[in-house]
């Protein structure tokens, strides 16, 4: 059966504007279906260095560096009177960045789809997936446009980079539950017009609660003026029983040092919440299918680890489906993809587990000033660094996590 394309693309984000942008640079046929029109509003907004690497390769960097995105050197962690602040710069890696940006997604996406679009990718925004078949080299996708017309898209091999829509794990049956504690997330955007003279518009403001430290807020600066502001809590908590989100949101930021820096900013997006969000899938990828970012699974947002993971199952999955395209023969997914991915999500899962018993909590607030080897270690997996091997903290991240709790513990 004639294919209409060699790539079918789910979803317009960034794992899925990289991937299709990868894949038409090397020659093959990419037809992209996004189910919103864009610019449209999501939230993971401050990125981390080894994302970088990536956007350069794909060729995105130039249209990035025109948009005056907020620049970002690190990370300040607080609670109560415990500081901390983490040059990403200072790092353990010989190669690649140490500086990134902090975006607003709605334009930063819209920037990457557009660049992909430029470059030849067939992009067709408002196109909802309702139905999938996936067999390597056929595989066709049902999908609704804007007008609720119902067609068919013939290709060779299906990436779903969906982000929460998660398209292949809904309709092939591929979620499982995840083996976190369920979450809820709250958030907004303001005018910050915080005028403390110590704030560093450089860096995201990682706040713990000073009596509860599984209870933590963002604050990311943008270029113009805004933030964006969130706080993630158990669900479920009795404590804000008969609470309204606004209410809790209100109360959390006052008990923190963020009711100062906040208190002329104004809201300029309604109250917004997502609840249970963590996600798993059975598999990566399958008979024509790869799953790439958030649409694989997504992690808690402590570390900003969502854009950094998409951006390299994306790279993975291209260069996988580019030696597929060249005829090589050799091609394993579970060696070439699953395993690799599944490193670096298994490093930073192990941060978010030690994060939340607040081991990892010990391990920052007690890191020494220095510029010392194992801080440099601490400070790769900080800025995104999570498959480089040649980090301990990498090939050994618990027994590792375990060690340092130990040494920066304080003294019975």
């Amino acid at each position: 059966m004639k294919q209409d394309c060699d790539i079918a693309v789910i979803g317009a984000g960034p794992a899925g504007s990289t991937v299709a942008k990868l894949l038409n640079d090397a020659g093959l046929r990419v037809t992209l279906l996004e189910a919103q029109k864009f610019p449209r509003f999501v939230i993971g907004e401050s990125l981390l260095p080894n994302c970088m690497n990536v956007l350069e390769r794909a060729g995105f960097l130039s249209a990035l560096e025109k948009a005056g995105f907020q620049h970002k050197n690190g990370a300040v962690f607080e609670c109560g009177e415990q500081y901390r602040s983490i040059d990403f710069r200072q790092n353990f890696e010989t190669t690649g960045w140490g500086t990134t940006y902090q975006v607003k997604r709605a334009e930063f996406d819209h920037i990457l789809a557009k660049e992909a679009e430029r470059s030849g990718v067939d992009i067709r925004f408002e196109h909802k997936v309702t139905a999938i078949h996936a067999a390597d080299n056929d595989c066709q996708i049902t999908y609704e446009d804007a007008a609720g017309e119902e067609s068919t898209l013939r290709a060779s091999f299906i990436v779903d980079a969906s982000g929460y829509g998660r398209v292949l794990p809904r309709l092939l049956g591929l979620s499982r539950p995840p083996q976190t504690v369920s979450r809820r997330a709250v958030f907004t955007h303001v005018k910050d017009r915080i005028d403390d003279p110590d704030y560093d518009r450089t860096k995201i403001l990682i706040t713990v609660h000073p009596d509860r430290h599984d209870i933590w807020y963002w604050l990311i600066p943008f270029s113009d003026g805004t933030a964006s502001v969130g706080a993630i809590y158990p669900e479920g908590d009795t404590t804000f029983t008969g609470m309204s989100e606004q209410d809790v949101f209100d109360r959390l930021i006052s008990e923190t040092r963020l009711g100062h820096l906040l208190a002329n900013a104004e809201q300029t997006r309604p109250l917004q919440s997502i609840a249970g969000y963590g996600a798993e899938s059975e598999q990566l990828c399958g008979d024509g299918y790869v799953l790439l970012g958030n649409s694989a699974g997504f992690l808690d947002p402590v570390f900003s680890s969502g854009v950094t993971i998409a951006l390299h199952s994306a790279e993975l999955a291209a260069n996988m489906l580019i030696a597929r395209h060249r005829g090589e023969t050799d091609i394993d997914w579970e060696t070439g993809f699953t395993k690799p991915l599944s490193c670096g999500v298994e490093t930073f899962r192990s941060y978010v587990d030690a994060w939340y018993a607040g081991r990892l909590q010990t391990i920052i607030f007690g890191q020494p000033n220095d510029d010392s080897q194992l801080k440099r270690m601490v400070v790769s997996i900080l800025a995104g660094y999570a498959w480089n091997m040649e980090n301990p903290l990498v090939a050994k991240t618990d027994r590792y996590l375990e060690m340092l709790h130990d040494l920066c513990a304080p003294s019975s």
